[in-house]
């Protein structure tokens, strides 16, 4: 009956998408993102398709009939790069899966939660216009979900609990419903309260883009700042408020960004201080500002298990892939090794085949965004570039303390997208600077 009324639901998205331009479709993506369980799926042979990936392939369908999008496109390295990594990530797991259909499957499912979502806002978004609807609707998509998040952190009751009996990748799944600090834990639909909070956390400092443009806008974006900051509370999540920490700290950086190289030596001697001073070392020290220190120190040890304590040895080149490295045991209690960090984890499932093309390609988007501030931008538009590069940095420095799954691991990517195509969102062209050579005489 789940799997009927999953079928449904994505069929009757995928119709609008194909009905609807393909902006208007990508909000329908994000709708589903956020509103529809990604652990429930219409099985096909061996693969899982869940809503949000059978929209994904109607808005992919319109996108080819939709030629105009396709013929404007330009490769960059950005995107050369993303295909790199998911090719040599497939080249490691060729090592490590228990048989192709295994491999086939878990690939083809990777495809559509990075590939594909970076690939659509590559080639849908082209101008401020198309980007601030987009925003505005991702705001107002979050609403109704925060409202039941808030609910279910203030009660204890989450109305969408029932689904997971439901869940398609394993056959004894209940609800349980976690609590922290006296409330209790939201994740509505999503698989766990981190992936809740991690949602707004990332696309909350994206929204604020809308700050700087004309009052009706701002007025929704301190809404939506509120509604979102409310999101990522009431996950009582300690990897979210982390990200959006780091954020809004970088936000409010915006008025002294050109002294960045201060910041980071700054930033640097008080790591280098903590290290020589104290005998814990600064990540152990910074632990102590999280909802729970104990999971701090967890975090902590995953790292030095893995790259200081020998958890990758034997595995340094293809890594584990898709199984237990083992490591639970030797770090605390626990018999399995919950892999809290996403570096680690793309160490543990690809080894340095995956880990290295993972930093190059950060390092390039990275790169590419920077790039913007050397166009002609406006105060305005050099704020847009801004947040997408608050959340980028806010999102990777959460991702020491989390690994991403569900929902967040599709919006990580887009906000790549966001970030790889931002000059064209802006409308801008890069300036270029040559040098003239001078005329001997």
């Amino acid at each position: 009956m789940v799997e009927l009324a999953t079928l449904i639901v994505g069929v009757t998205a995928a119709t609008i998408v194909l009905c609807v331009s393909p902006l208007r479709g990508l909000i329908v993506y994000v709708a589903v993102l956020a509103w529809y369980p990604s652990f429930l799926s219409v099985p096909i042979g061996t693969i899982d398709l869940t809503v949000n990936r059978i929209v994904m392939l109607a808005l992919f369908v319109k996108l080819f009939i939709h030629q105009d999008a396709i013929k404007k496109f330009n490769f960059e390295t950005v995107d050369i790069l993303i295909i790199i990594y998911f090719i040599l990530q497939v080249t490691a797991n060729i090592f490590t899966a228990d048989s192709p259909a295994q491999l086939f499957e878990n690939r083809a499912g990777a495809a559509f939660d990075m590939i594909l979502p970076y690939f659509a806002v590559r080639l849908i978004l082209r101008s401020k216009q198309q980007y601030t609807v987009l925003l505005k609707a991702i705001m107002v998509i979050s609403v109704p979900l925060v409202t039941v998040g808030l609910w279910q952190c203030l009660t204890g009751h989450n109305p969408f609990g029932f689904v997971w009996q439901y869940y398609a990748w394993a056959s004894d799944m209940s609800f349980t419903q976690l609590h922290r600090s006296g409330l209790f834990r939201a994740n509505v639909i999503f698989p766990h309260p981190i992936m809740y909070g991690l949602f707004f956390a990332m696309f909350g400092p994206v929204c604020m883009g809308l700050l700087r443009q004309p009052k009706q806008h701002r007025e929704l974006c301190y809404l939506g700042a509120a509604v979102m900051g409310v999101g990522v509370f009431t996950s009582m999540s300690s990897g979210p408020v982390l990200a959006l920490m780091l954020s809004l700290s970088f936000m409010l950086f915006y008025k002294f960004r050109k002294s960045w190289r201060l910041a980071i030596a700054v930033a640097v001697a008080m790591c280098l201080t903590v290290e020589v001073a104290s005998n814990r070392h600064f990540y152990d020290v910074l632990g102590r500002f999280t909802f729970n220190p104990g999971t701090a120190w967890y975090r902590g040890r995953l790292f030095e298990m893995a790259f200081f304590e020998g958890g990758m040895s034997g595995h340094w080149l293809v890594g584990y892939g898709q199984v237990d490295p083992g490591w639970g045991p030797k770090i605390d209690y626990r018999d399995f090794t919950d892999i809290v960090n996403h570096y680690v984890l793309v160490l543990v499932r690809f080894g340095l085949i995956g880990l290295i093309p993972f930093i190059v390609l950060l390092v390039a988007v990275l790169k590419r965004l920077i790039g913007a501030f050397r166009m002609n931008l406006s105060q305005e538009e050099t704020w847009i570039a801004w947040c997408v590069l608050s959340a980028l940095f806010g999102l990777l420095g959460g991702m020491f303390s989390t690994s991403l799954f569900g929902q967040p691991i599709v919006g990580f990517y887009m906000i790549m997208g966001f970030a790889v195509t931002m000059s064209d969102i802006l409308g801008k062209k890069r300036i270029v600077r040559v040098r003239r050579r001078r005329n001997p005489s």
